[in-house]
């Protein structure tokens, strides 16, 4: 041993490696069995029973089935090692399907399936409908940027149609740079995530409320009560587009709410509105071990309610003062502001120990952005045209749950989920 090396520390022997697998070199004979027509049970096990009398290897297997419909292709080595020749099994391959009214195809050639490129990602299409148009446009774009589509799947069919390309070959961040205007312009949402083990990690999602999480502003559901609705609605309005400072709009609306009685808390609580598949979004992410948050421009009087009723792992608002059973005009504390979401996001994610590269957040507002371009993946839902911009990917369908699908759930998965009792 080296002077300049330190002495191991006493330790268990390594277990031997795993032998390597048997892959199928560059050079050796396979052939590609493609079956196809109606489905039905056995088809499979039918297949791989006739095969297997001529001791073939299996290399590869692909099976879709599309209305009733199976495309069933298996890559196979070549019968001779076996004893068997390719003649054989061909017509013994062809008998059997024949004898189920299917069809096969079998092709000749050369090892296994070629590398896939550098740099893979996921791409989710969002359609409502998805026209043969748009995906035309969008396999074209994938194409132009050296990218090629290995796979392509449905994640849903309603309430949006939902499917994934599994794509190779070109880097995740220039594929997002060339299908965002791309998305945008055939009326899609896209979202390009990096495929990777990452991708299955347990995750952080951190929502903003307002026309996020809820259907409504809460600061106008408070307004509606003090009877200046309107003048709340137009500075909400206006910060939102982020024409003005989130912090002194926030204050200038609340002055607008003093006197009112303590007790309109309650009923602001009792109008609020979750959006269409909030529910379904949070109690998904939980049952898949996710933790979930939220971060609001609001106030906590709605949001520790929220943080209850939905089971919500964090949440954090700006607090409204109450004396002596009214409404000062006033908050108190430190002003949850566009800076302070992402500061929230960082904080949450810490807590959680989660990486920053693996939390997701929604929001539809100027004042969510910084927290949307802090994490892994920012989402824009049905938001202001900056945001949609500046976001990471925009979902323009009035459906929360279909985030899931931008994480590669499918609609299937969770209705399953909730069939099961917990």
């Amino acid at each position: 041993m080296s002077a300049s090396q330190p002495p191991r520390s006493p330790r268990s022997p390594e277990l031997p490696d795993a032998p390597s697998p048997n892959v199928t070199g560059t050079g050796t004979p396979t052939l590609l069995v493609k079956i196809f027509g109606k489905d039905r049970p056995g088809i499979t096990a039918g297949l791989f029973d006739t095969l297997a009398a001529f001791s073939v290897d299996v290399v590869d297997i692909e099976q879709v089935v599309t209305r009733g419909r199976i495309v069933l292709c298996a890559l196979v080595t070549d019968p001779a090692a076996g004893g068997a020749t390719e003649g054989n099994l061909r017509s013994t391959v062809h008998s059997w399907a024949e004898s189920l009214k299917l069809q096969a195809e079998i092709i000749s050639g050369i090892g296994d399936n070629r590398p896939r490129g550098d740099g893979r990602s996921h791409v989710t299409v969002l359609g409502n409908p998805l026209t043969a148009e748009s995906t035309a446009a969008i396999a074209a774009r994938i194409t132009s940027t050296g990218g090629n589509i290995d796979r392509i799947f449905r994640l849903a069919k309603y309430p949006v149609t939902a499917v994934e390309f599994a794509v190779s070959g070109t880097a995740t961040e220039e594929l997002r740079t060339a299908l965002a205007p791309e998305a945008a312009g055939i009326g899609v949402d896209i979202a390009v995530m990096s495929a990777g083990l990452s991708r299955r990690a347990q995750r952080l999602v951190v929502m903003d409320v307002d026309s996020t999480l809820i259907q409504d502003e809460v600061i106008e559901l408070f307004a509606a009560h003090a009877g200046c609705e309107e003048k709340v609605a137009d500075v909400t309005e206006r910060a939102m587009r982020g024409e003005l400072d989130f912090e002194q709009s926030l204050h200038a609306r609340v002055a607008l709410l003093a006197g009112l009685d303590a007790s309109v808390v309650d009923k602001v609580r009792a109008e609020v509105r979750l959006t269409p598949g909030a529910r379904t979004l949070i109690r998904t992410l939980k049952r898949l071990g996710y933790q979930v948050g939220v971060v609001s421009g609001g106030f906590t009087q709605v949001t520790d309610d929220l943080q209850e009723r939905l089971g919500l792992d964090f949440a954090s608002a700006n607090t409204l003062e109450i004396v002596d059973g009214r409404l000062t005009g006033r908050v108190v504390g430190d002003v949850v502001d566009r800076a302070g979401k992402a500061r929230l996001l960082r904080s949450f994610a810490e807590q959680a120990g989660v990486p920053l590269a693996q939390t997701v957040a929604i929001g539809d507002g100027a004042n969510d952005l910084d927290m949307l371009n802090t994490a892994g993946l920012g989402v824009a839902f049905n938001a202001k045209p900056v945001v949609r911009q500046a976001a990471h990917t925009a979902v323009n369908v009035p459906f929360l749950d279909t985030v899931l699908y931008l994480l590669g759930i499918t609609r299937e998965e969770v209705e399953a989920a909730d069939g099961l009792v917990d």
